[in-house]
């Protein structure tokens, strides 16, 4: 086979790749693989562009007995680390003689790595959020059977607080196997009409006790006019309630929550017809740095104040993936001293009642 072809053959490959001949010089690699490394590789000794020594040591094996093998090879795109599985394999009578060479080949798996490191992530921040809880409720268990098995009045302050402990516990599970449903129906648009005024009106009836709890009071201010959208009534009563719930918590007693709902004819964002569901409290606010990763799972910008008022840090991930799968936007906005401003934006039918 002559370079030419082989050229033309290696650059054909949808991935990076290159060819090394007996002599250990690269013969032929394609445009990716120089993407991929940064620089000129063709008729350079394989060492000086690939450094890395499990990937060397693989290559050094297939020429010296034509086996295969895999490794891999950690890059980094100027945005974040990638991670590339190489296969190397031997090829006799390729290229100019008889003598075998080794093509290897870079396919991207940095998203396998990235998905992994997740599932570790949730793993590792599920068991820190139940251990706490746990902990707690066991340290209790063993002092009601030891020092205050006749002591009532402990009895009761520990059961008390066991109680709490194990709402949280439950809150949190609540919050997991909501948002594994969310993520599961992410990709699946809703197919019902709903009125986002009804919606909303009918949270606010529902967590007016709550309010009254904290001693919030409720601003509502629903345009008069109904607003339709397509989705799921039942999903976008959990985006609205979590977010009036956030308010009231993390608003302050004795504040307010105002909760707004408008359409726009023409949202720059949506390029069509919106619906805008805005939940606004007037509370110490959320300091800027933090508005990028609230919506993360378990991230909290306040981690002792968010635990100490029942926070299970999941309830801004449902909001999101709820608000995804409705082809929506979610916008936070916030100073310290100002309060804090949710903006859910959603496709609607316009006022004529035509498609989103």
């Amino acid at each position: 086979m002559a370079d030419p072809l082989l050229h033309s053959l290696v650059s054909a490959l949808p991935m990076p790749a290159l060819v090394i001949d007996g002599s250990e010089r690269i013969v032929a690699a394609n445009d990716d693989f120089l993407l991929l490394v940064g620089t000129s590789a063709r008729d350079t000794h394989y060492v000086t562009i690939l450094r890395q020594p499990m990937l060397v040591e693989a290559i050094e094996g297939v020429l010296a007995d034509s086996q295969p093998r895999e490794t891999r090879y950690l890059g980094n795109d100027g945005a974040r680390d990638t991670t590339y599985r190489v296969s190397c394999r031997a090829a006799k009578g390729v290229g100019q003689g008889e003598a075998s060479v080794v093509l290897v080949t870079f396919e991207d798996v940095s998203f396998v790595e990235d998905a992994s490191q997740m599932r570790r992530d949730f793993v590792a921040n599920v068991s820190h959020e139940l251990r706490t809880p746990l902990t707690s409720i066991m340290g209790f268990i063993e002092t009601l059977r030891g020092p205050a098995r006749n002591d009532p009045a402990a009895a009761e302050r520990f059961l008390d607080i066991m109680q709490v402990e194990a709402e949280r516990m439950n809150r949190l599970v609540g919050d997991l196997m909501s948002l594994n449903r969310v993520e599961l129906e992410d990709r699946v648009r809703p197919t019902e009409t709903v009125v986002l005024g009804e919606v909303v009106d009918s949270t606010l009836r529902a967590m007016r006790h709550l309010a009254e709890d904290a001693s919030v009071t409720f601003e509502p201010k629903i345009d008069k006019k109904p607003i339709t959208v397509q989705g799921d009534a039942d999903q976008l009563k959990q985006v609205v309630t979590n977010l009036i719930e956030n308010a009231i918590k993390y608003g302050g007693a004795g504040e307010r929550v105002t909760v707004i709902v408008t359409y726009d004819p023409h949202d720059p964002t949506l390029r069509g017809p919106a619906a805008l569901i805005k939940v606004i409290d007037y509370g110490p606010g959320i300091d800027p740095v933090h508005l990028p990763r609230l919506t993360e799972r378990f991230y909290r910008s306040d981690d002792h104040r968010s635990r100490a008022l029942g926070g299970t840090g999941v309830g801004l991930a449902i909001v999101k993936h709820i608000v995804n799968r409705h082809r929506g936007r979610l916008r936070a906005d916030s100073e310290q001293g100002q309060g804090a401003r949710f903006t859910i934006t959603l496709p609607a039918f316009d006022r004529d009642g035509k498609g989103t």
